[in-house]
């Protein structure tokens, strides 16, 4: 015989439909960046009432709205990230993407509205709280570094203590997956242009060839990160496009290529950023040719600070009952700007498993970011509860 739920997952479920509702009309409208009007505008109007000091945003069209409980206690900070992907949705939904090349297909959608549910949920009960809860809507997640313009406009001022939650399609439906330190992975952009000497395909030696100057650096790159870098703090280098020529018999004078940078370290991050350079300036030099790269750094690694990992699991086990809280043996090498604020404040960010039904096996299912994804809604009201429970831990 299954626990009974606790007081505050059954009011969780009280304000369910217009959690599904707002995350429904959000993804049949998503947009993309730091630029979401209308997106602001729903949120705005899901606030009503609630009896929050609402602050909007200078930069983008964050929302940041305080509920206030007048006792003292801590100021706690809890995100939804309100941005889409640059993608063309390819499912049955009724309420599929209107906009063609605009998804949510990283779940923003249901963050956005689970945090609006928490924010009436809370005001609601805003007798048994004390100090400050500020509910962070956050644009331009998706690699515009949106939570670094909230925190230059003052978002974290204050701030003791800060929780996100992320759903995942590919953890068990229902179930709170958190770890301590190393949570998601930075991200960086890699750019190499390499400079040969064109010429006639069928005369290679009286060229410089390019493209089999970069073809060596792929490789090279990989073998630099399993001599270079340890295994127990590994990085990951992926050269997603090349691009070199215009027909089949030009030796081209260029070649491109562009790639992503990961790692679970500053420190080695750093190191492969400089191993890079020197492997590809080598290899260049190796075939005759110059080489330039450029890295631009994306986000830093998301740590989330141990303490506060053990008060989720305290507040999932109490909320939603033991056996659904899963300590995550690894973390992921997926990457997450609110890695900017907990750099400066304690704080952790945790997935909710949103398996779809009829997915026997979490992994088969189709995962974020991608064209086919869809989420279990049934789990919403419990990432409602745990933002909830966050709040209430003060």
């Amino acid at each position: 015989m299954s626990a009974p739920e606790s007081d505050l997952v059954v009011a969780a479920r009280s304000v369910d439909p217009d959690v599904i509702e707002l995350r429904r009309e959000i993804h049949a409208d998503p947009e993309l960046g730091l630029q979401l009007p209308r997106t602001q505008q729903r949120i705005l109007e899901s606030l009503t009432g609630l009896g929050l000091d609402v602050t909007l945003g200078e930069s983008t069209t964050s929302v940041v709205a305080d509920l206030d409980t007048g006792r003292d206690g801590p100021t706690i900070l809890l995100r939804g990230d309100m941005d889409a992907l640059p993608l063309t949705e390819d499912t049955d939904e009724p309420f599929a993407s209107k906009l063609e090349g605009h998804m949510h297909a990283c779940g923003h959608d249901s963050h956005v509205a689970m945090l609006a549910g928490a924010a009436r949920l809370l005001s609601e009960n805003r007798a048994e709280l004390r100090g400050r809860i500020r509910f962070m809507f956050q644009p331009g997640e998706e690699g515009h570094h949106g939570a670094r313009y909230m925190i230059e406009e003052g978002l974290l001022d204050g701030v003791d203590r800060a929780f996100a939650v992320h759903v995942d399609t590919n953890q068990t439906a229902g179930s709170i997956l958190c770890r301590g330190g190393p949570m998601f992975a930075s991200s960086d952009e890699l750019h190499v242009e390499v400079t040969g000497k064109g010429g006639h395909a069928a005369s290679p030696h009286f060229a410089r060839d390019p493209i089999t100057a970069a073809a060596a650096m792929v490789g090279a790159f990989h073998t630099m990160l399993t001599r270079e870098v340890a295994a127990f703090d590994p990085a990951v280098v992926t050269i997603a496009h090349i691009h070199g020529g215009t027909t089949n018999n030009i030796i081209p004078e260029t070649a491109t290529m562009e790639g992503t940078i990961r790692a679970f370290s500053e420190q080695t991050r750093t190191q492969v950023h400089e191993s890079i350079g020197r492997v590809a300036s080598g290899v260049a030099e190796t075939h005759g040719c110059s080489c330039s790269v450029d890295i631009v750094k994306g986000y830093p690694v998301t740590v989330n600070d141990p303490a506060m990992v053990d008060l989720v699991r305290r507040m999932a086990d109490e909320t939603l009952g033991g056996g659904n809280y899963i300590a995550a043996p690894n973390p992921d090498m997926a990457a997450e700007d609110f890695a900017y604020v907990l750099q400066q404040v304690p704080g952790a960010i945790m997935s909710l498993g949103a398996c779809p039904d009829g997915v026997d096996d979490p992994r088969a299912a189709a995962a974020l970011h991608s064209n086919q994804m869809v989420l279990n809604e049934s789990v919403l009201h419990r990432g409602v509860a745990m933002y909830a429970a966050m709040a209430m831990s003060g």
